[in-house]
């Protein structure tokens, strides 16, 4: 396995590719929840402390997929934590209550994410938290978006492009984790969770084969597993998600409660044996005939 930091200048290596020797199967990996490179200016200027703020990460997940190279294909992290930027977002969702100058017209301002507090530049931590004792300017959202947002969409589209290349079609895995239990902001609020849930745009994003997959592969290690709800795909999964142009993308969404101790933020005595099952749904998934996905 070949550990390549993006050759792009800058705090363009705020993301980190992980590639086989040679890529052997049509899937791309992502994980754009599980960075932990806190900016020091973005803590002094929030309100909360870091234990609470990485409650909006998908903790361990890169991990839990490291498995990915050894099967062929390239896994993709985000270094940066998402409570600092989202690039699982619109790049300009944004809520103008969080700015003291005025947002340009081509942001969008009415997305149920910004409602939700949760958008490019996100209000709230999961739990509800405000993250900022006071209001930002414009131009500091303009840098984030540029220096890290834009670069991981980059980075991503051309292992996108690179994989239909190769395989006349692509596969890209959307990695996330979820609360147990749904937090205040989510439709679900105060609900438990199954284990997993497989997000493909109610069918719009993927070839039915991709979750069919997934699914199977999940219960056969005797999980529970849900389609489409609470989470039926963010932006990457909508945006990306074209079928048709032969770019297929499935979100997976993971329990955290089955390998993580969700207060402490700390691995429990489940994740060993999830990252061994998991294991087997990577292989499951890049073992799917690239044919299938043309």
């Amino acid at each position: 396995m070949q550990d390549l930091v993006s050759p792009l200048a800058g705090t363009e290596a705020q993301l980190q590719i992980l590639k086989p020797p040679r890529q052997t199967a049509p899937v791309v990996f992502a994980s754009p929840h599980s960075g932990t490179d806190y900016p020091d200016g973005f803590v002094r200027a929030s309100q909360l402390d870091l234990v609470t703020l990485r409650r909006s990460e998908d903790s361990f997940v890169d991990e839990l997929f490291g498995a990915a190279p050894d099967r062929g294909a390239p896994l993709l992290r985000a270094l940066f934590p998402r409570a600092f930027i989202d690039p699982n977002r619109e790049p300009f969702e944004l809520d103008p209550a969080m700015f003291e100058d005025e947002l340009p017209s081509y942001a969008n301002t009415q997305s149920s994410r910004v409602a939700a507090g949760l958008g490019t530049i996100a209000r709230v931590v999961s739990t509800g938290q405000e993250i900022y004792g006071g209001k930002l300017r414009f131009e500091e959202a303009a840098e984030r978006i540029n220096l890290y947002y834009r670069p991981y969409h980059r980075a991503q589209q051309h292992l996108i492009e690179n994989t239909k290349e190769l395989f006349g079609g692509a596969l890209l895995v959307d990695c996330h984790s979820m609360p147990s239990i749904g937090g205040p902001m989510d439709p679900d609020a105060g609900r438990g969770r199954a284990d997993f849930v497989l997000g493909d745009c109610f069918g719009q994003s993927c070839a039915p084969i991709v979750a069919e997959t997934a699914e199977r592969a999940l219960r056969a290690h005797g999980h529970t597993v849900a389609r489409n709800k609470p989470f039926a795909g963010g932006f990457t999964t909508r945006n990306y998600g074209r079928p048709q142009n032969r770019v297929h993308v499935l979100q997976i969404e993971i329990n955290r409660a089955l390998y993580m101790d969700e207060r402490a933020i700390k691995r429990n005595g489940g994740f060993d044996t999830l990252k061994r099952q998991l294991e087997d749904v990577i292989a499951a998934l890049c073992a799917i005939p690239p044919g299938q996905l043309q």
